[in-house]
């Protein structure tokens, strides 16, 4: 039975897998390479925790208890009791790959490792471990304490010991689980992120604005979001990173980066994170940059 977990990353995905653990009654120990990033985190569920509290989704009691489920560390060794361990790290596979070497000397024997990669195999990640059988997907949807669903995406070798524990993980947190195979970009990024890319491509090409092809598929296509307001808060960096392992994965021309999404990467304009990307969120309301 899994009641530790340690997470790798205090940032928008790991705080908020943070969160739903510690209220699903888990000890949380929540790590980052940074304190500020650390302090950011707690700043965020703390703020969201008000949020269900404020919308009765939670009491005043149940909230301050999650809370003193979490803590922190700055330090892999103080993962050394944990169950279970998520990686949050950025959409890039040298770098989650660096994460687990340094993190496998510090875990028990029987600890389970878990990456919240949104398009990265699973197979390949769970080499770089001691444990393949013991390693498995688990894609939460941002924002994590919002978002119902969480994907669970088997390896080549991941155990059914270790799905069936995960798997029972993901329903204490109160999710609803879609299983996917070891594909590029498992299920919702391999549709999400082409039907971003597209609308990308025309604005390149000029068929409309960034309000009308937002307002388009909002009013025409029921949309809760417009897939470039969309994009703006995923991360154009993080969606760039989809695509290109959709493209070296598949080898389907359909699949090719638009060139517009490489240029705003590349001159740091990435979203709601960096102030600007599709909009500008320097005011007090977001304005169209194209």
């Amino acid at each position: 039975m899994i009641e530790k977990i340690g997470i790798i990353g205090a940032g928008q995905m790991g705080n908020g897998i943070a969160h739903v653990a510690a209220v699903a009654g888990c000890s949380v120990v929540l790590l980052d390479l940074d304190q500020q990033q650390i302090d950011a985190g707690l700043e965020t569920i703390t703020q969201n925790l008000a949020r269900q509290v404020r919308r009765n989704l939670l009491s005043e009691s149940d909230r301050s208890a999650a809370f003193d489920r979490i803590s922190t560390t700055l330090d892999y060794a103080n993962f050394g009791e944990c169950d279970f361990v998520i990686e949050t790290a950025a959409e890039d596979e040298a770098v989650k790959r660096k994460i687990f070497k340094t993190l496998i000397p510090h875990l028990s024997e029987t600890a389970l490792i878990a990456s919240n990669t949104s398009s990265i195999s699973i197979t390949r990640l769970a080499t770089t471990t001691d444990r393949p059988e013991r390693f498995i997907g688990m894609h939460f949807m941002n924002p994590v304490p919002m978002m119902d669903l969480v994907e669970l995406i088997r390896g080549l070798a991941t155990s059914e010991e270790t799905y069936q524990e995960v798997r029972i993980l993901a329903k204490q947190m109160g999710k609803t689980i879609s299983v996917a195979e070891d594909f590029p970009a498992f299920i919702v990024n391999r549709i999400l992120m082409p039907m971003i890319n597209e609308a990308v491509y025309t604005l390149y090409e000029g068929v409309g604005n960034v309000a009308a092809i937002d307002r388009a598929m909002k009013l025409g296509a029921n949309h809760p979001m417009g897939p470039l307001e969309l994009a703006d808060f995923i991360g154009l960096d993080t969606c760039l990173s989809i695509m290109q392992v959709l493209y070296e994965g598949l080898a389907d021309s359909k699949y090719r980066p638009c060139p517009l999404l490489v240029k705003y990467v590349e001159a740091g304009w990435l979203g709601r994170k960096s102030g600007r990307g599709f909009y500008d969120y320097s005011g007090e309301e977001p304005v169209p940059t194209r």
